[in-house]
């Protein structure tokens, strides 16, 4: 079960993009994330947590699908049962599934990007709603952009990633739980048309991520690892999968260029760290999600060896 997540461990370098299918690769590397692009301005905070989850049991309520091999395997670690249960967190953190909700009096205030006392109560205010970071410290770092951003995507407000006034109030007045699509099973639901990521406990989904998957743009380029022709249509492909491979150590160079501790779950498409995660798709495939957030997961053990994965929905802005 996935329980709440350490305070060191709150709020789960380069362009990277994964390479959804490959033409004349030859490397035994699996497809890895886009080419190298500059930062975000935002810095990132990583602490590590405790390990974490019992037993998880794929119960989805859609249908499945057999993911294709798009690529070769490289060494990684072997699936295996994971039972492994998450320790108690070293403060009291908000009661999500159990406390209901009501809007904020007084309301919070706009704090744009700024530091401070009304930021920490806005990043305490996420928590509770679900949305994480890592430290509700009142410093508006990272992963306090990122999840200002799955806010106001969730919500279709403005994604900027900026605690402005109409945010401000919007997260002020919740009274409903946001929650993916998943009402049964324990997985990670990547909603394609809200770019969002859900991590789903027995139906309840316990917390949301931004993130930004394949563009959908067929691309060519030049492997990273073998130097040879790459062509691939940069599709996140909507299906039920399995976390069947992954990599722990931090940067790797993949095929299309650097990628943050991966868990692949369609051949050579991964669900991995990033330093850019933009409001829009912008990989090659892979699911892009900050590199505090990987950490957490990974340090929490929130998504073992063989953790379903649901992709599902159309990008932004595709023809219905």
């Amino acid at each position: 079960m996935l329980n709440r997540s350490p305070l060191a461990a709150l709020a789960l370098v380069v362009l990277a993009g994964c390479s959804s299918s490959t033409i004349n690769a030859t490397t035994d590397e699996p497809a890895a994330d886009d080419v190298t692009e500059a930062s975000t301005d935002v810095s990132t905070d990583v602490t590590s947590a405790n390990d974490s989850g019992d037993e998880l049991v794929s119960n989805t309520t859609v249908p499945a699908s057999e993911p294709e091999a798009t690529t070769t395997q490289a060494p990684t670690t072997a699936a295996t049962t994971t039972t492994t249960t998450l320790p108690p967190p070293p403060v009291t953190l908000p009661e999500r599934d159990i406390a209901p909700l009501a809007a904020m009096t007084p309301p919070l205030e706009a704090v744009g990007t700024s530091n401070g006392d009304a930021t920490s109560r806005a990043q305490w205010r996420l928590l509770e709603l679900g949305f994480w970071l890592q430290d509700p410290n009142g410093r508006y770092d990272q992963t306090t952009q990122q999840a200002v951003m799955a806010f106001q995507k969730y919500y279709g407000l403005e994604t900027d990633g900026s605690l402005g006034p109409v945010t401000a109030a919007k997260l002020s007045e919740i009274d409903v739980r946001p929650s993916g699509a998943s009402t049964a099973g324990t997985l990670v639901e990547v909603d394609k048309t809200k770019q969002l990521v859900f991590l789903v406990d027995e139906g309840v989904t316990r917390w949301i991520l931004n993130t930004s998957t394949g563009t959908e743009v067929p691309y060519d380029t030049v492997n990273k690892n073998t130097g040879e022709p790459e062509s691939g249509d940069s599709v996140t492909r909507p299906g039920v999968f399995a976390v069947d491979r992954q990599r722990e150590e931090g940067w790797w160079a993949g095929d299309l260029g650097e990628i943050y501790r991966p868990k692949y779950f369609d051949a050579g498409i991964a669900l991995h760290g990033s330093n850019y995660i933009p409001s829009y798709p912008a990989s090659h495939g892979c699911v892009r999600l900050s590199t505090a957030a990987m950490d957490w997961i990974w340090d929490s053990d929130l998504v073992p060896m063989g953790t379903t994965v649901w992709v599902h929905g159309d990008i932004p802005g595709t023809p219905a």
